[in-house]
């Protein structure tokens, strides 16, 4: 058995428009995980557990055409569970049907990240293995992040960072920004990672949520 941890960054068809609005097109939304899902047969079903502003993740459900049915279970002010279940492109089911071939598993959670990625670990055969990451359809970038390890899923705080989380966050601390008192400003780490103030704000916003999250889970 072999585990590997990918990232994929589906785009056009293989990312419909409430995926990209849980994978950082809504920025009411601090941190988004797949749980569970079926795409055996439609309508396909996911279940999602978010933190942040999901009611009004809710109202866009309720609005969307795609949407057959929907229900939120609040776990606290700013974090829930939301299941939902419609219609999604045959490219985008196909994506998720590649990661099902052979005796392949994708182990749970799939992590939302903010730069239109999604990171999992599978498990499998080194033949499915290969099979499934060859088989990522031409429009889909795919990145091996990991490659074996003690576990089947992310353990460490540092495993919940999308990679641009963990590179904003790592050149803060490198230049100062969590020094006590601080040496550097969010305009230097914009500076550094060559983007704008707003983004990498965001970027650290979102990567010191979820180490905090994953840090008290459980």
């Amino acid at each position: 058995m072999k585990r590997v941890r990918i990232t994929l960054q589906p785009t056009g068809d293989y990312a419909p428009p409430i995926y990209d609005l849980l994978a950082g097109g809504a920025n009411y939304l601090e941190a988004v995980r797949i749980v569970n899902w079926n795409v055996a047969t439609p309508p396909t079903a996911f279940l999602l557990r978010i933190r942040g502003d999901y009611r009004r993740f809710e109202r866009v459900l309720e609005d969307s055409e795609d949407v057959r049915d929907y229900e939120v279970l609040p776990l606290s002010e700013r974090e829930c569970h939301c299941f939902f279940e419609g219609e999604v492109s045959a490219a985008a089911r196909s994506l998720f049907e590649n990661f099902t071939r052979g005796g392949l598993l994708t182990v749970p959670p799939i992590e939302c990240n903010d730069d239109g990625s999604n990171t999992f670990t599978i498990v499998g055969s080194d033949a499915d293995i290969q099979a499934a990451v060859e088989g990522v359809p031409a429009g889909v970038d795919v990145t091996v992040e990991a490659v074996g390890g003690d576990g089947v899923a992310p353990e460490r705080a540092l495993d919940r960072l999308a990679p641009r989380q963990r590179e904003a966050i790592e050149t803060a601390l490198e230049i100062g920004y969590y020094d006590a008192p601080r040496r550097a400003t969010i305009e230097d780490v914009a500076r550094d990672l060559e983007c704008a103030t707003a983004t990498a704000a965001e970027h650290l916003q979102k990567g010191e949520s979820a180490v905090i999250a994953a840090l008290f889970d459980g």
